[in-house]
């Protein structure tokens, strides 16, 4: 890690080919990825609290050049599991996507769930990682859950940083926290405060008319943030799902055993029918639609023309070629001993960076947090005193006006 956070190369490259979308809906606000051939059903990914549509771009990266199309969202504003099954039913629609196979971790694969229970018609298959199916044991775990929306920035950031596992960790398992730790950086208060909302709001997945031949049951055996409990209790509902157990891989595997984890949602993809589209991957266009390669020659051979614009989509600046060319050596080559040494240096140094990153957030946001305190003193506690007060003095002027009429 240098300063605070050095982004990976694969990382950089990922942003230099794939465009990120920004499109609203109603009210909602949704930023995401979609990369692969438009004609193969997409699998879309869902994040945890503590994800954006970033963390999923090993699997953009490597599933779309095997001719697969990937959508990775980040969750919108939505302070209710029913806003969320109605929001992104509308985000679909959008998008012109009716039928879809869902990817979540931790909060992602219960919101997954959710959707699958309330819209079994559109889900054709589910993977589910280090998830669970009740909300109730992290409501009992969080007793402040009802001030959540009023909560500062710092303090929730903090919260959900605390959630990540500290420690020793191998060196690809750190450098997956430290990029996730860098995204949390980038989240609002009100996407924090909404993502534990829904943690915290109580509810129970109930069953799916989905078969559990069409679910994969993906978790790390080393440790998560979800409880043990909770993922038992998850394997208990669907006996008959595929097992897809990972050795290690600490809270987020899709970066730390990218490999790993790429190869399982391949399997999954095939078993439930879903065909690549390998031939279409050569004219992946700057929008991530498939083309052939007749298309793309056609494209060169008029240069004049401008580029197709989106009515319904703004995204960023994307590269000027559709193929992507071959990109820099990804952080999880594990084959050379002078990679290892330097990841297992850049480990050592990971989480003291993390703390000096903690700590300025804490200079940075306690200005805030006095005034916030100030705030919520006189906006609340004080009308409450001065009520009190008043009563106080009523019944004292009531009590003697009666003690002078008797005498």
């Amino acid at each position: 890690m240098k300063g605070v956070f050095s982004a990976p190369g694969d990382y950089v490259y990922f942003k230099s080919q794939v465009p990120l979308h920004k499109i609203p809906i109603g009210t909602k606000q949704w930023r995401y990825y979609d990369f692969g051939p438009k004609v193969v059903p997409p699998l879309i990914c869902l994040p945890a609290i503590a994800g954006t549509a970033e963390v999923y771009y090993k699997q953009i990266m490597s599933l779309s050049m095997k001719g697969y199309r990937v959508i990775s969202i980040d969750i919108p504003r939505v302070w209710n599991h029913h806003e969320w099954v109605e929001a992104f039913e509308k985000f679909l629609d959008a998008i012109d996507v009716h039928h879809i196979h869902l990817y979540g971790t931790s909060l992602g694969g219960f919101l997954a769930q959710l959707f699958a229970q309330h819209r079994p018609r559109r889900v054709k298959s589910l993977i589910l990682s280090n998830t669970f199916l009740d909300t109730r044991s992290f409501a009992a775990a969080m007793p402040w859950a009802p001030v959540v929306s009023w909560t500062p920035s710092f303090l929730l950031k903090r919260y959900v940083l605390t959630g990540i596992r500290d420690g020793p960790h191998e060196p690809f398992i750190a450098d997956s926290v430290d990029f996730v730790v860098s995204q949390v950086e980038t989240l609002s208060r009100e996407d924090l405060a909404s993502r534990l909302t829904l943690t915290v709001d109580v509810a129970t997945v109930g069953s799916l008319l989905l078969s559990d031949s069409f679910i994969t049951v993906m978790d790390t055996n080393d440790y998560c943030a979800t409880p043990q409990e909770l993922k038992d209790q998850l394997s208990e509902r669907y006996p008959g799902a595929r097992r897809a157990y990972l050795k290690t891989g600490g809270d987020f595997p899709f970066l730390s055993r990218s490999d790993e984890v790429n190869l399982h949602l391949q399997l999954h993809l095939r078993r439930v029918g879903v065909e690549p589209r390998p031939d279409l991957v050569r004219g992946i266009s700057k929008d991530g639609s498939g083309g052939s390669q007749r298309d793309k020659n056609q494209k060169k051979e008029d240069p004049d023309d401008p580029p197709p614009k989106d009515d319904k989509e703004s995204s960023e600046s994307a590269p000027s070629e559709s193929q992507l060319p071959p990109g820099p050596e990804s952080s999880e080559s594990h084959g050379t001993e002078e990679q290892v040494l330097n990841n297992a240096k850049t480990s050592a140094i990971g989480y003291e960076e993390r703390l000096k990153l903690l700590n300025a957030l804490w200079q940075k946001e306690r200005t805030r947090a006095g005034k916030f305190i100030m705030q919520f003193t006189w906006g609340i506690f004080l009308p409450h005193l001065i009520a009190s007060n008043v009563v106080l003095l009523y019944i004292n002027s009531t009590y003697c006006w009666k003690r002078r009429q008797i005498a």
